[in-house]
């Protein structure tokens, strides 16, 4: 498995996590109270704050252990040197980047779709709430199905 498809679990399993988190939480208040008085601003700055330190994290205990890995791996096979199995972090050949274009591709297409239907929630002049929760929305539907798209084209190809 690439560097670039293990970067693609964490930030799928990320990105789904958080956004579970964050709609569990303020969405739990919409039958409690009127969606206008409901503070969901702080929420999704924690939010999205988190997403991002959450993925760097990920991103950098998995090379981490892939290293460690590669590593044990290279020492007990006896097959190459330690530096190569590391030096493979972070390398991208042209498989990756067709997957990668071919996902953001895919993921780009969704989150226009959203954008649109967030566009017509503010032209309908809904309530800030919606607005901000339809864009965010917007925005992890069309990463998810990114990751989505580029997992099933690393194991199926495309």
């Amino acid at each position: 498995m690439s560097f670039e498809e293990k970067f693609t679990w964490v930030s799928t399993a990320v990105s789904a996590l958080v956004a579970g988190a964050y709609f569990t939480f303020v969405w739990g208040r919409i039958g409690t109270m009127p969606v206008a008085e409901i503070a969901y601003q702080r929420p999704l700055l924690i939010a999205v704050g988190s997403l991002i330190v959450l993925t760097i994290v990920g991103t950098i205990i998995t090379a981490i252990i892939t290293a460690i890995g590669a590593a044990v791996n290279a020492r007990i096979t006896g097959e190459g040197s330690i530096e190569d199995a590391v030096g493979d972090i972070g390398r991208k050949d042209e498989r990756d980047e067709d997957i990668n274009r071919r996902g953001e591709l895919i993921g780009y297409y969704v989150s226009s779709a959203g954008m649109v239907g967030v566009m017509a929630l503010a032209m309908l002049r809904y309530d800030q709430f919606w607005i901000a929760n339809a864009l965010y929305l917007s925005f992890v539907v069309g990463a998810i199905v990114t990751a989505v798209a580029k997992l099933v084209a690393y194991r199926r190809g495309f």
